[in-house]
């Protein structure tokens, strides 16, 4: 019995991209440049990291279809997400590119076969994780991001989607118990 494979991720990750669409889509365009602080990535930098970083897994169990993580050169691929980030991109662009980047993400996972998603790759300084364990650590990075998104959308007075959903539950639920 099969209880979470390439489908179920998926799904998983389409979601949690949907979630940070909808953030971006919230915060004002002028806003995107704001940074909680001096030394923190902006709004769209944010975004742009998110995109980028989801293009790894491609890159590390495809087209490199790396066995180890031992000597694989990560600086070359900061260097190229960090000059990604410093690229301007309208709001309608960036969340275009956030549709596109998650769609070809999803539909790559949902093509990838379990027996390749259960082999391991050797992590740096030791241990192992499979590759479905590498993908879905990808998306728990952008879980991390868009819960940084969803404070900064506090700090500009801006009520989160999920809160507003949650609050109109709410108000449906109350109205129904009258």
């Amino acid at each position: 019995m099969h209880l979470y494979g390439p489908k179920q991720l998926a799904d998983s990750i389409r979601t949690v991209r949907k979630n940070t669409i909808l953030i971006a889509e919230d915060i004002p365009e002028e806003q995107y440049g704001y940074r909680p602080t001096a030394d923190s990535r902006s709004v769209a930098e944010n975004l742009i990291h998110i995109a980028v970083v989801s293009r790894l897994d491609r890159i590390l169990h495809e087209e490199e279809h790396v066995a180890t993580l031992e000597g694989f050169d990560f600086g070359k691929l900061l260097k190229r997400s960090e000059g990604e980030e410093k690229k301007s991109y309208s709001k309608a662009e960036l969340i275009q590119l956030f549709r596109t980047s998650g769609e070809n993400w999803t539909q790559w996972v949902e093509s990838l076969p379990e027996q390749i998603l259960a082999e391991p790759v050797r992590q740096s300084g030791g241990g192992s994780k499979t590759r479905f364990e590498m993908i879905l650590g990808t998306k728990e990075h952008e879980m991390h991001h868009r819960a940084q998104l969803t404070v900064i959308e506090r700090l500009l007075g801006i009520v989160p989607h999920l809160t507003r959903s949650r609050q109109a539950a709410r108000v449906e639920a109350t109205k129904r118990a009258s």
